[in-house]
């Protein structure tokens, strides 16, 4: 199978991911475009984590830290890849990201429909919290 290498995505990934998510992502998001990317990129250049093997991109996701808490978003995993160690690779990146910068916890945004993202939170140890509710504002239409 190979290995998986995870890094950091690079402005040059843009274009790929934004392809990327419109095959592997569930949902889409207001900052699904270049300038949302490539904000992201710039402002924190290791929240955005590939994982590739032999250099095709199997896997990404958002582990953003904003100094208080750590927050995962966009874990996809392509589907030719699903169910080969893909999603915990990535998740065991971005939790040792999080440590290396004193993160103490971790939440990861799940849509709530999607029953195989539930299968893989859980695997990974992480379990729905029942009390909270998102709420969500557009600031750009």
């Amino acid at each position: 199978m190979g290995e998986i290498r995870v890094r950091p995505a690079t402005a040059a990934d843009v274009e790929r991911v934004l392809a990327f998510w419109q095959e592997a992502a569930e949902g889409t998001s207001v900052s699904d475009d270049p300038d949302g990317v490539t904000r992201l990129i710039e402002r924190d250049p290791g929240a955005l984590l590939l994982a590739e093997r032999r250099g095709e991109l199997a896997g990404t996701v958002i582990a953003g830290f904003d100094g208080w808490r750590c927050h995962l978003y966009r874990l996809a995993v392509a589907p030719a890849w699903r169910r080969r160690g893909v999603a915990t690779a990535l998740v065991g990146a971005a939790e040792r990201r999080f440590a290396g910068l004193g993160g103490r916890r971790a939440d990861a945004m799940v849509l709530e429909h999607n029953e195989r993202a539930h299968r893989t939170w859980a695997a990974a140890g992480y379990v729905r919290q029942a009390e909270w509710a998102r709420w969500v504002k557009p600031l750009a239409r």
